[in-house]
């Protein structure tokens, strides 16, 4: 459990609210139901429209990360690694092969598999590497579509002011209209450059380490099984992969 986030967001919207009661006003003026649906409805729409469904789909499995991060530990993979290499020193390659089915991740099972199979230490990088990139970009994909809600927020926000103030301007002759088309043009603002700096655009930068992250943890698996390859002592694998570390 990530407890920084829930931090981060109680602190910010706090801050907000607390500073909205201190200057006399009233958290239910921030409560606009119309607001809400103009920039949430629309941003949403307008990232509908630019990406891909599967894109998108993906984008939404990923919010968990900001309060569960994925999986993400570089000692077991060190040890793991070292172990493998200790054994294929004394033993050789082929005795490696039964690790295999212990493993849980797709991508390291496919990794020990090569190294089983003697393929050559470039070619074995080589495979390896293109399969992260792809892997990488694919959830690059996903997190961009928060950055691009970030992007569409504050502007759908302002389209929300300007048919609040249009609703003002067809009910000048009527006074008791005029509050309410002018909350909701003040307050859509508020919505639409809230969401986008307060949610959306923190939540594609941590989407976008954690990715970063997990990559690192993988490029330094691949470092590992090539060392593993190369006969190198497994206390310069151990120290080769923990430079990633750092």
């Amino acid at each position: 459990m990530d407890g920084i986030s829930f931090v981060g967001l109680a602190l910010a919207l706090g801050a907000i609210l607390v500073g909205q009661t201190l200057e006399g006003g009233h958290i239910s003026s921030l409560l606009q139901p119309t607001a809400f649906l103009i920039v949430v409805g629309g941003t949403t729409g307008a990232v509908l429209l630019q990406s891909p469904f599967r894109v998108f789909l993906d984008g939404v499995k990923m919010t968990k990360w900001i309060f569960v991060p994925p999986p993400i530990d570089p000692e077991r993979t060190i040890a793991l690694v070292t172990g493998w290499g200790t054994v294929a020193r004394r033993d050789g390659l082929l005795v490696l092969e039964r690790h295999i089915g212990r493993l849980g991740d797709p991508f390291m099972r496919r990794g020990l598999q090569m190294l089983v199979d003697g393929l050559d230490p470039a070619l074995l990088r080589e495979a390896l590497e293109i399969e992260i990139d792809a892997w990488a970009t694919r959830l690059r994909q996903g997190a961009r579509i928060w950055e691009s809600a970030g992007g569409y927020s504050p502007t759908i926000g302002i389209l929300g002011a300007v048919l609040g103030l249009i609703h003002v301007m067809e009910n000048l002759t009527d006074p008791t209209k005029l509050g309410a088309g002018i909350a909701v043009a003040f307050v859509a603002t508020i919505y639409g450059v809230g969401l986008a700096n307060l949610v959306l655009l923190p939540v594609s930068k941590k989407l976008m380490a954690h990715i970063g992250t997990l990559a690192a943890q993988r490029e330094m698996f691949v470092d590992g099984l090539i060392g593993i390859a190369n006969g190198d002592n497994p206390r310069l694998i151990d120290s080769r992969m923990r430079g990633y570390l750092h």
